[in-house]
């Protein structure tokens, strides 16, 4: 790696957060998202304390800092996520599912190939070392793929460093692209405490607790999210349930998932990500430009509104996306169907993918 970037990063911490006391340190994160959150809620950005959170994070990150938000605090606020979008998935989309599948497909396939297509690109070219390329390039499903790299053996530090940039990129650019096609709209003050249906929120509570230990038991790779969702969808489909979510509760789920994504840039990672740094950026801007035409093409040959055909596309954390939309004038459930069917083909064909390219010739002779 060149001397000079090196040093860039080894300066980034000029005051030694990393050697404050971890309370100073947490009150600094919450002190410096603060900050960061109330402007962008002036602003009236969508999702502004997902960003906010996010943004502070990485600061804090990349200057050294220690803190971690812990797993099952994040793990919460993945269930809860996860019933957010159960919620946007009522029971007449799936028959819309069944009825407009070739653009389900389609979109799904397009998305997941090109990605596909840059991560084998990028490895072809020995950008990064193994297959590493090909699960940071995985459109979607961030923790897993990162989880599930580590336990391949490809380098789960370059491919965390992969796929939260391109959350990041993506968080930033769709709430920026949702507050310029709202219109500028003002939205209304937040109630943070509403009146709370007891009853729902006992069977949300119910149903988070038995995804977290069916998560457990069977051992799921980001069931937390996907369990509450499927499970979610189910029983407010078919047994009448009612998913209710306090504003207070989402908050706090929000600012964790983005503190989570923000944390995890570190100098170690970004050290090591330095030398790949132009062509990463460029496979993610030109999967973020591929996505772009598709939404393009929903909104001209589909009549699905630019807001909604792009946030659906967008190859970001489903959990990310989904706090996004859910702050935004779209069809919520169009982008959940989507965000979650893809969510499933990654997790699904992801590993099989990696392992298959990994024994062959261009891969095996590095």
């Amino acid at each position: 790696m060149p001397s000079r970037v090196t040093t860039l990063i080894e300066t980034v911490d000029p005051i030694g957060v990393g050697r404050w006391r971890r309370p100073l340190q947490w009150s600094a994160l919450i002190g410096l998202s603060l900050l960061i959150v109330v402007p962008l809620e002036l602003l009236h950005l969508p999702a502004a304390l997902l960003l906010g959170a996010m943004l502070g994070g990485i600061a804090m990150g990349v200057s050294g800092s220690r803190v971690r938000v812990p797993a099952p605090a994040f793990t919460l606020a993945q269930a809860v996520v996860g019933c957010l979008m159960a919620r946007a998935l009522p029971a007449p989309i799936f028959s819309e599912l069944v009825h407009d599948w070739p653009i389900y497909v389609i979109g799904i396939g397009a998305v997941v190939a090109v990605a596909a297509g840059l991560g084998i690109a990028l490895t072809r070219w020995q950008v990064l070392p193994g297959t590493t390329a090909i699960w940071g390039s995985a459109p979607g499903a961030a923790a897993a793929m990162t989880l599930m790299a580590d336990a391949y053996g490809a380098d789960s530090r370059l491919v965390a460093f992969m796929t939260y940039t391109r959350v990041v990129m993506v968080a930033v650019l769709a709430t920026l692209i949702s507050a310029a096609l709202n219109g500028g709209a003002r939205m209304a003050a937040a109630d943070w405490f509403p009146a709370v249906d007891v009853r729902g929120l006992v069977q949300t509570a119910l149903l988070i607790a038995a995804s977290l230990i069916l998560t457990r038991l069977l051992r799921l790779r980001a069931g937390a999210m996907i369990l509450p969702m499927v499970l979610g969808a189910l029983l407010q489909d078919l047994a009448g349930w009612r998913i209710e979510l306090p504003p207070v509760v989402l908050a706090v789920s929000y600012v964790l998932v983005g503190w989570t994504i923000g944390l995890r840039y570190t100098r170690d990672i970004l050290a090591h990500a330095a030398r790949a740094l132009p062509a990463v950026l460029g496979s993610i801007f030109l999967l973020v430009a591929v996505c772009g035409l598709f939404a393009l093409a929903l909104v001209q040959f589909a009549g699905i509104d630019p807001l909604t055909a792009y946030l659906a596309t967008s190859p970001g954390g489903a959990d990310s996306v989904a706090i996004i939309a859910s702050a935004s004038k779209v069809d919520m459930p169009f982008v959940m169907a989507m965000q979650a069917g893809r969510f499933m083909v990654v997790l699904l064909t992801g590993p099989a993918l990696a392992r298959f390219l990994a024994t062959r010739r261009f891969i095996a002779e590095r």
